[in-house]
């Protein structure tokens, strides 16, 4: 069976992200569970907001050259979309954005090609960011990955974290470790085929 290789990375670059937390305690889940897993965090991948004009005058960024060959080295993305007001972080659809452009020759959309990913997040309220979920899905979408499904969205992050910033609730550790699976599954299938 093929072993996928996922790249894992949240939408937040703030120190002491609890939805970094959340997708480290994911890839961890998503190494047990079979896959090779490349965690990341967006912070070391500063690129100026996406605009048409410096892209023409400058190219692409180094950091989106960079970014985008991961991408493109990976078979799945494990997302922990933290929420801005309903809505996806800046930093997560710049990113995306910027990912989304062909450069010279490459073959169009080259990091999203045959891409399947999950989706996570958590915030202190109860929601735990599930509005922003429902755009990151859209975009996605619209990028040409295949988003599973199966999500999570883990309400009252305050006590959802150890200090090592573990998991304390089982559900919550149940939750996430299922659409875990399902990724893991679902791209080694895919890369089986």
């Amino acid at each position: 069976m093929h072993k996928p290789r996922l790249l894992a990375f949240s939408g937040s670059a703030r120190r002491g992200s609890i939805n970094q937390k959340l997708v480290s305690v994911a890839a961890g889940l998503a190494g047990d569970a079979g896959a090779d897993v490349t965690l990341i965090n967006l912070r070391d991948y500063p690129m100026p907001l996406f605009n048409q004009d410096e892209e023409a005058e400058f190219g692409e960024p180094a950091k989106a050259r960079e970014l985008k060959a991961l991408f493109a080295a990976h078979d799945g993305l494990l997302i922990a979309s933290p929420e801005y007001n309903g809505l996806i972080t800046p930093l997560l659809k710049n990113t995306l954005d910027w990912l989304s452009r062909k450069a010279g020759d490459e073959p169009s959309m080259l990091a999203y090609r045959g891409k399947t990913a999950a989706l996570l997040a958590t915030s202190y309220g109860r929601l735990g960011g599930l509005r922003g979920l429902v755009h990151a899905r859209a975009l996605l979408t619209n990028l040409g990955v295949t988003t599973l499904p199966k999500q999570a969205a883990i309400g009252g992050a305050g006590e959802a974290f150890d200090d090592d910033g573990r998991l304390t609730r089982e559900s919550d550790i149940r939750l996430v470790d299922a659409v875990v699976t399902a990724l893991v599954d679902t791209t080694a299938a895919l890369g089986k085929a």
